[in-house]
Formats: structure tokens, C-alpha cells, sequence
């Protein structure tokens, strides 16, 4: 009981540190500022395109997540997001080591574990009130733009967007976390981390399809369609980006929906009508997998951190 009331302890004192430092920081008040200026950059864009649709869609207010200029709010989470947590989370341990002052640390009553977990639960806490700014912005600036408040089901649906994107926040975060802890330059930190999200991203989406093939027994489309998007979703971008897909657009059955309709076929439902919306809940439940993925393997880098975090020497 002593040790696991010392170590909440050691967490908490940890977390609260490390949640100063960062909002003290100038590289907070820089997100701050990309976050504002990304908000208003995408409402104004999407208000533009959204004023074509015709006032009878249901689901006018989710058409700010989705419909913008140069790029939807969702391109841009998918593509900064990851840069951010990267960036907050690169020299997270190695920076203590290079400034000496991790022996220090480690010296008072706070365990190892209750270290970490701090730093993890500081950084998350940091990347979620910047996305939860973004998010309350793009509802406000929305709201007052097209004057027609959203319904339930909409801002329902927004809110799931936000809790995926906090969870896709953290695997990156837990990335850059676990280089971190592995190698002891920040620079060679960063460079790892944003190495593997370079090729996750940009380049395994590419080359999936060649490698599914290449693998492949099935000698249906359909078959075919299954093994190149299991080995997609070996990257976290492409479970985001289904997620997205799927709880923004209540029209959309499947995560297989657009390669059909790129190949000229469709999804046949029994007794389903076309292009008619969905239950969030049956949303969620077609995306749950993704979810669940995104979620393991935040886990699983963190608790690879840990291990080897537990295993360094520190010395003086």
C-alpha cells in the first residue's frame, strides 16, 4: 500500500510538472496559434462550399469536417496531428539525460513507472486540450458562419470524431515517446520517428497493394479487396482515415465502400435504401475494429517504452 500510494503520488506531482512546463512553453502558444489559425482557415473554406449543397441535407454541419479548401479538417488532423505529437514527445526522456537531470528526478521518492506514465499522461492531456480547442472552434465559427445549429445526432457524431483523434494523437505521441526512451539523441529521436511516419503515411499506402497481390490466393475481387486493405491498415493513417469516413458520412456501410464504387460496383444491402443514413451507433460498430486497433497500438508502444525505460542504466 505504501509503494502504491507513493507512486500515485510520484505520478501526480509528475504530471501536474510536466503539464506547467508545456503550457509554459513557446512551443505550446505556437500550437495555439496553428490550431486557431487552422480553424478558421477550414471554416471559412468549407462555408464557401457548403452554401452549394441545398439546405435539405440533414447532415449540413458534419460537411465542415469534410468539405474545405484547399483540404478537408480531416486531411489536415491526419497530417498534423501526427507532426505535432511528434514533436512534443522527441526528447521527452533523452532530454532529461542530456540535461543531467534525470538521476535528480529518479532520486526523489518518484518511481520510474510513475515517471513515465507522467510524461505520457502529461502529453496527451496537452495534445487533447489543443484538439479540443480546434474542435470547439470549428463548432463555433460553423455555428455563427451558417447560422443553423447542429442536431444530436451530428454533434454526437463530432464528438466521436474528437475522441478518435485524441486516441490517434497518442499513438504518435507514444511513438515519439518510445524513441525517445531508445535513443538518447533528440535528434536522432525525431529523425526516427518522423522516418516511420513518413513511410507508414506516404509510402506503405502505396505499396501495400503490390505486396497484397503479391501474396494473395484469392481469385475474387472481393477477396482480393480483403487482402489489400488488411495490409493497409497496418498503417495508423489509414484506420483514421476509415473511421473518419464512416463516422462522418451516416450514407456510408463499409469500409469497402469507396474502392467498389472506384471500380464501378456497389454496395448491395437486403432491404437497405441508397445513400439512407445509419444509426451512429451502427457507425461505430462498422469502425469499432479500427478503433480497437488504434487503441492497441498505443498500448503497445507504450508498453515497449516502459520495458525498455525499466531496463537503462541511469547514471549521474
Amino acid at each position: 500500500m505504501r509503494r502504491e500510494g507513493s507512486a500515485l503520488h510520484g505520478f501526480g506531482v509528475v504530471t501536474l510538472k510536466e503539464i506547467a512546463d508545456r503550457f509554459t512553453s513557446i512551443l505550446v502558444v505556437v500550437l495555439i496559434v496553428l490550431v486557431v489559425a487552422t480553424a478558421i482557415a477550414v471554416v471559412r473554406g468549407g462555408i464557401d462550399q457548403i452554401k452549394e449543397i441545398t439546405a435539405e441535407d440533414p447532415y449540413l454541419f458534419l460537411r465542415l469536417f469534410t468539405r474545405s479548401s484547399p483540404l478537408p479538417l480531416v486531411a489536415l488532423l491526419s497530417f498534423l496531428v501526427p507532426l505535432i505529437a511528434i514533436g512534443l514527445g522527441f526528447d521527452s526522456v533523452n532530454g532529461e539525460h542530456n540535461r543531467r537531470t534525470l538521476s535528480r528526478i529518479l532520486a526523489q521518492p518518484i518511481y520510474r513507472d510513475a515517471l513515465l506514465f507522467g510524461k505520457f499522461a502529461a502529453g496527451l492531456f496537452t495534445l487533447a486540450v489543443c484538439l479540443i480547442v480546434l474542435w470547439l472552434l470549428v463548432i463555433g465559427l460553423g455555428l455563427l458562419g451558417l447560422g443553423v445549429p447542429p442536431n444530436a445526432e451530428e454533434m454526437a457524431r463530432a464528438l466521436v470524431l474528437l475522441a478518435v483523434t485524441i486516441v490517434y494523437a497518442g499513438f504518435w505521441f507514444a511513438l515519439a515517446l518510445l524513441c525517445s526512451v531508445v535513443f538518447r539523441s533528440a535528434a536522432t529521436a525525431a529523425l526516427v520517428a518522423l522516418g516511420l511516419w513518413l513511410f507508414v503515411t506516404i509510402l506503405w499506402p502505396l505499396f501495400s497493394p503490390a505486396v497484397a497481390d503479391a501474396v494473395t490466393t484469392a481469385g475474387d475481387i472481393l477477396g482480393v479487396l480483403d487482402t489489400r486493405q488488411a495490409f493497409a491498415r497496418l498503417s495508423p493513417s489509414v484506420l483514421f482515415n476509415e473511421i473518419v469516413a464512416v463516422v462522418l458520412d451516416p450514407s456510408v456501410r463499409s469500409t469497402q465502400q469507396s474502392m467498389l464504387a472506384a471500380l464501378g460496383l456497389a454496395l448491395i444491402e437486403r432491404g437497405a435504401v441508397p445513400d439512407a443514413p445509419i444509426p451512429l451507433l451502427q457507425s461505430v460498430l462498422i469502425v469499432w475494429p479500427q478503433i480497437v486497433g488504434l487503441a492497441a497500438g498505443t498500448i503497445l508502444l507504450f508498453v515497449a517504452a516502459y520495458v525498455v525505460f525499466q531496463r537503462q542504466e541511469v547514471r549521474a
